[in-house]
């Protein structure tokens, strides 16, 4: 479920099966710690862990789209594996969370501080969605990067060795 209204732009069905495809022929998810940032309905989130991930924290503002996050784990049978968490991504990020194994970045096409966001992610691998190529910039080494249609996925590993 995807909260209604224009602010959230679910991931098309397409795009994440490509995108879970490749993190799976990477052996990134089984086991993993997972990062949701601009989480939306958590559709991300929520195939990580259905696809074996421990753990997925899911980053939102939007209450509607909070709610339906919250509505989507409980479903999916995996809110005991899951933390909610009602702060921007900006903002979660500068509280230094504990580094994680993936991170899945999927803010409003508009979004404009990718150099910003990403100088504070802490990952061993990094998932961004946009309309165009990103620029992972320091810290980051490009893995691949990937069109559907008017969707670009851009894959990053974290240069350094513990994904700091």
């Amino acid at each position: 479920m995807a909260p209604s209204g224009r602010d959230t732009r679910p991931t098309s069905d397409r795009v994440r099966e490509s995108i879970f495809n490749a993190l799976h022929s990477l052996g990134a998810i089984d086991g993993a710690t997972v990062l949701d940032l601009f989480a939306g309905s958590g559709a991300l989130g929520v195939e990580a862990l259905s696809r074996g991930a421990a753990h997925c924290t899911f980053v939102e503002t939007a209450p509607d789209a909070l709610a339906a996050i919250r509505d989507n784990v409980a479903v999916a049978g995996v809110a005991d594996r899951a933390t909610v968490v009602a702060r921007s991504a900006e903002a979660y990020l500068a509280s230094r969370p504990e580094p994680v194994d993936v991170a899945l970045c999927d803010p409003p096409y508009a979004f404009a501080d990718w150099p910003g966001l990403l100088a504070r992610v802490r990952a061993g691998l990094l998932v961004c969605e946009s309309d165009r190529p990103v620029e992972l910039g320091d810290g980051w080494d490009a893995a691949r990067t990937r069109r559907y249609g008017g969707t670009v996925v851009t894959f990053g590993r974290s240069a350094g060795a513990d994904g700091t």
